[in-house]
């Protein structure tokens, strides 16, 4: 590791040295990210998990550096290039983009135009006109340099090889790229073209067959559609600012005076920009470009995850899970309050009078029968008819009916996971019964389904893969280990994202529970195949035993500090227990007794609000929602009806809005809010309960626009 990382990131961040160095070593030590953020607060000086995930990914991004670095130094050496001042440069630098324009000149390449002129013994003729001599006659010079063994007919001929040199000399200068770069960051502009022919066929990208901005303001979402419309082949996209400004600032660099050789260098170094150096540093802006586009992208859909992954969990109470349909009829899923399924059956909402009779009998006896407490639907095809019967019914008492996302529930229901989960059911009967457990406890489920089949986010298959798969990653992690696992219950996919664990751990946690029963203590988990003293460090503060032989074991209090807890109860003279329910003892404590060199104040005041709340569930508290009745499908819909809605979806130019038609609506970010706001994600999040006005409606295109404000325009 090299150590001036630490100030670099340090300095880059606003943090103080220690604070990276002790996350990096932490990280380095195989530590999670949430497990140092609530852990290890006094070695880190208490950084967050957003801190630590930046310092992680930073500290990559300098060591991929450093080992292109050594690959350039190795390949300079070996091929006997490297001088002590070109290894200090090599080494002084400080970005990729600066190391490789100071590699540029000596990196191995093919045969180019400015090799053969070499080859053609043009050099010297490319150096004395670089001296830009006023006295000097270049065509003279060159005459001198024609030799038809050599292939150079004329002086022409000897003069376009020698401004083949310098163009290569303008375009491999590391000065003249960076200050060129600075320009095109600052000053190109975007432009599009159709291709000619093409404009039915890309007609989805019509607001791009003619469009130009600059890049500084162009946000991602359009740079992606003008990305995806280039690689369709529907436009032509150029990232230029204006060439006669690049070639100003050139001239300056490289042309002096007036001359006939100036002259010479000033063709030259037009030519080195527009065919060497443009086309370079244009991929690199565009690359740029993709990358800030992408980083956006998946910003949106980590954001829009987190809030899904966090929505409101009903619990466990029993409940019947119905996936609704047509012709196939609506599968119906019994739960118990763990989620097991204890029946499954098919009605018909939608036929003869008798079928839909039948079936709101069938829902009546399996509530009765089963002691259903709630009953969840799934908003797909048929949902809004199947709601509207399911309401009908008498259940003699309150059973809250409830519209679930059916987003991601048929990938769920076809994978290896359900087929573990229900070897002997089909799709039909696991969907059903992941629309209930949506209900329960959506972040339990929706581990299970792969994030980009959600439904959530802007652009997702057309990011850098790796890029969002850290991101999502990361956010999965950090929902799972906040809300933390009761061990007993979890699922192999959910355990399999507890800090330290991953997907075999899991199922040797699940394969002992089986085969064993319960735990009963965390320390039990250490009897787990593979369940070494690192993996028992990283996880056991995430997972929760209620109900346990040690009530700290349903806390998030680690086992670590245990002890701490013990001997706050003993100076008390009370139990632990004792402590937990009463917080006229917690309010006696004194945290300044109990600081040591390796626990500090922030671990112990963590330590008593865990105590006040033991394995609190950080989320919201479940609302039931309905749609408005009456509207079920879009020719339903008229401009100015005020409805309530839930956002489905938040990207960077508004948000969609699920309103009961089965078409989510848009809300463009002019309409969330009355004053003008750049960041959608400010007014709104995913799941969120909103009420909208209808102010467009197109039945042919299936667009709707809706807005938030106060009072829209009639």
């Amino acid at each position: 590791m090299h150590q001036d990382h630490f100030g670099q990131i340090a300095a880059e961040f606003g943090y103080a040295p220690r604070q990276v160095r002790a996350a990096a070593e932490l990280l380095d030590d195989g530590s999670t990210v949430p497990f140092i953020s609530r852990y290890r607060k006094e070695m880190t000086g208490s950084l967050d998990e957003v801190a630590i995930a930046a310092i992680r990914d930073r500290l990559r991004q300098l060591r991929q550096l450093n080992e292109r670095r050594d690959t350039i130094l190795s390949s300079l050496e070996e091929r006997e290039m490297l001088t002590q001042e070109l290894k200090d440069a090599i080494e002084g630098a400080k970005a990729l983009t600066e190391l490789e324009d100071i590699y540029l000149p000596f990196r191995p390449k093919r045969r180019t135009r400015a090799m053969i002129a070499r080859e053609k013994g043009l050099e010297p003729l490319a150096d004395q006109l670089m001296q830009q001599d006023s006295s000097l006659d270049p065509v003279a010079l060159a005459a001198a340099f024609v030799d038809a063994e050599m292939g150079v007919d004329d002086a022409d001929d000897a003069l376009a090889g020698a401004r083949d040199i310098l163009a290569e000399s303008v375009n491999e200068s590391a000065e003249a790229r960076a200050e060129v770069r600075l320009i095109f960051e600052k000053k190109a502009t975007l432009r599009t073209a159709v291709i000619k022919g093409k404009e039915e066929e890309g007609a989805s990208y019509r607001d791009y067959f003619d469009w130009q901005e600059p890049i500084s303001k162009a946000p991602a979402h359009r740079i992606h559609a003008m990305l995806r419309a280039e690689r369709e082949g529907i436009i032509r996209l150029a990232v230029r600012p204006d060439d006669d400004v690049i070639l100003e600032t050139l001239s300056r660099r490289f042309v002096r005076g007036r001359s006939q050789a100036a002259d010479q260098v000033a063709l030259a170094v037009e030519d080195g920009y527009k065919r060497l150096m443009a086309p370079s540093i244009e991929n690199e802006v565009r690359a740029r470009l993709a990358e800030m586009a992408d980083r956006e992208a998946v910003r949106v859909f980590a954001d829009n995850l987190r809030h899904l992954l966090l929505a409101p969990p009903l619990g466990q109470k029993r409940l019947l899970a119905i996936d609704p349909g047509y012709r196939t009829g609506c599968k119906l899923a019994c739960l118990d309050a763990q989620g097991r399924l204890l029946a499954h059956a098919v009605v018909y909402v939608v036929g003869s009078k008798q079928q839909v009779a039948n079936a709101g009998q069938c829902i009546i006896d399996l509530v009765k029968a089963y002691h259903l407490a709630a009953i969840a639907i799934g908003n797909g095809t048929a949902s809004r008819e199947t709601e509207e019967l399911v309401r009908s019914l008498d259940f003699s008492g309150k059973v809250p009916i409830v519209m679930v996302s059916e987003a991601g529930a048929s990938v769920y229901s076809a994978s290896e996971i359900a087929r573990k989960e229900f070897p002997h059911h089909d799709v039909t009967v696991r969907g059903a019964v992941s629309i209930g457990r949506r209900l329960m406890d959506p972040l339990a489920e929706l581990v299970k389904i792969d994030p980009k089949s959600i439904g959530v986010g802007q652009y997702q298959h057309d990011v850098d893969q790796g890029m969002l798969k850290q991101s999502l990653d990361d956010v999965i992690e950090h929902c799972v280990n906040a809300v933390g696992v009761e061990v007993n219950t979890a699922s192999v996919p959910l355990l399999s994202h507890v800090s330290g664990l991953g997907p075999k751990l899991a199922e040797n946690i699940v394969a002992h529970r089986d085969e064993n029963g319960p735990f009963k203590k965390r320390s039990q988990l250490k009897k787990v195949p593979r369940v070494g003293p690192k993996a028992f460090e990283q996880a056991a503060g995430f997972l929760r035993i209620r109900d346990g032989d040690d009530p700290l074991d349903a806390s998030a209090v680690h086992p670590e500090s245990y002890s701490i807890v013990r001997q706050m109860a003993a100076d008390l003279d009370c139990s632990v227990t004792d402590l937990i329910h009463r917080p006229d003892l917690r309010d006696k404590i004194d945290l300044d007794l109990y600081v040591t060199e390796t626990v500090g104040l922030p671990t112990l005041t963590d330590i008593l609000a865990e105590l006040a709340k033991p394995g609190r569930d950080p989320r919201d508290s479940f609302e039931v929602f309905s749609f408005a009745e009456g509207i079920t499908e879009i020719k339903d819909l008229a401009e100015g009806m005020r409805l309530p809605g839930i956002v489905t979806n938040v990207v960077n130019f508004g948000a969609f809005v699920d309103i009961g038609v089965h078409q989510d609506g848009l809300v463009h970010i002019s309409q969330l809010a009355d004053k003008f706001i750049k960041d959608p994600s400010t007014i709104v999040k995913v799941g969120q309960h909103v009420t909208v006005t209808v102010m467009e409606v197109d039945v042919e295109r299936r667009r709707i626009g809706l807005s938030m404000k106060k009072q829209s325009s009639s």
